[in-house]
């Protein structure tokens, strides 16, 4: 058992809210931070057959990729169907806890989960949304507990440069400080002028993980007040994006690509817009609903998008465009992502005191049927 605002804080690490889009509505939608959680209920959307699920088998929280309560309600009416689902939630104790365009975006998350799926490798933002401002620390620690701190910055989130982690740098010199009355020093004593040889351990991070790395070396350092800089990078830091880019190991044909796609994902159908006899080695991708971005990804010169919700006009725009499109399906283009983030989730919370046990829905069907 954890209490809600634990799984809230892991969600937070994976998909942070202030990714989301500023039209979203991610984060806990019913149900108590403080609520007492054994039994968590992974799924793509809160249908009344996973609410009643939910109740049915007593899972305490329902983690979903689409927000239950996506507008402001003004009323709360029991004879109509949302009325009816947040009846059942709040008679059955179930919280509710929403991760959509922030899981979206977030790295491993839905489009990256969508791009390996596919196959995709040498992955591109596509639909930059925020960078990310970079800020520099250095730290002055002494040798022998150099290790510990840097360790502990880095697994806090500082040191990512890239696809590579734990960047530092190190520069040995000597420090000085005069602990004066009333100071418990970890080294040398009150009144007395110390010299101690010392490690500069310097890295970058977001700015938004300032607090957790700062935190992070502080309950690392022996020192009772460590010496520490920090400084506002130019840089330009991790470019968040919905959607990526990314390429095939070999060109295919696009029926040969659309027929990969629908099999890798498990889709059902897909729907292919053809344009022309153009191979397909460059695709663009945006998970559930990305119409809207097709003539970026012609601009950006891919030789396919795939996403899910294409109209009639839409199929019209890329063909003209001389860019084939494969409609893949809201659903299945975001169902994959249901078992990885209850994979995430089982392994975040098993490193928490109490168990918990995370469920991944496999009952979900795509609401579309196809008949030939």
């Amino acid at each position: 058992m954890v209490k809600c605002q634990v799984v809230m804080d892991a969600m937070e690490k994976l998909a942070p809210r202030r990714l989301a889009e500023t039209w979203d509505n991610p984060g806990l939608l019913v149900g108590s931070p403080g609520q007492e959680i054994h039994r968590i209920l992974v799924c793509l959307d809160v249908r009344p057959e996973i609410a009643q699920r939910a109740v049915r088998e007593k899972f305490d929280l329902i983690v979903a990729h689409h927000p239950l309560i996506f507008h402001p309600l003004k009323k709360i009416r029991t004879d109509l169907p949302e009325g009816r689902l947040l009846t059942v939630l709040l008679q059955g104790s179930v919280a509710v806890l929403a991760a959509h365009t922030n899981l979206d975006i977030a790295a491993g998350g839905v489009n990256d989960v969508l791009a390996e799926r596919i196959g995709l490798d040498h992955l591109e933002p596509f639909k930059v949304t925020a960078q990310s401002e970079l800020v520099k620390l250095a730290v002055y620690v002494p040798l022998k507990q150099a290790e510990a701190v840097r360790a502990a910055i880095t697994a806090a989130g500082a040191g990512h440069i890239g696809r590579y982690s734990d960047c530092t740098f190190q520069v040995v010199g000597q420090g000085t400080f005069l602990p004066e009355e009333g100071t418990n020093p970890f080294i040398g004593e009150a009144g007395r002028l110390a010299r101690v040889d010392e490690v500069r351990i310097e890295t970058i991070f977001p700015v938004e993980r300032e607090g957790r790395v700062l935190q992070a070396m502080k309950k690392a350092h022996p020192y009772e007040e460590p010496a520490y800089d920090l400084y506002s990078l130019r840089n330009p830091g991790r470019e968040e994006s919905l959607g990526r880019v990314g390429y095939l190991s070999a060109p295919l044909p696009v029926e040969d690509f659309a027929a990969e796609v629908r099999a890798r994902i498990g889709a059902d159908y897909v729907r292919l817009v053809r344009a022309g006899g153009r191979t397909v080695k460059k695709v663009a991708l945006c998970s559930g609903s990305g119409a809207e971005f097709i003539d970026k990804a012609a601009i950006l010169g891919c030789d396919a998008y795939v996403t899910g919700d294409v109209r009639y006009h839409d199929a019209q725009r890329a063909a003209a465009l001389g860019m084939h499109v494969i409609d893949a399906g809201h659903f299945a283009t975001e169902q994959i992502v249901v078992p990885v983030l209850a994979r995430y989730l089982s392994e975040a919370l098993a490193k928490v005191k109490g168990g918990v046990e995370v469920v991944a829905d496999d009952q979900a069907r795509d609401f579309f049927t196809l008949i030939t």
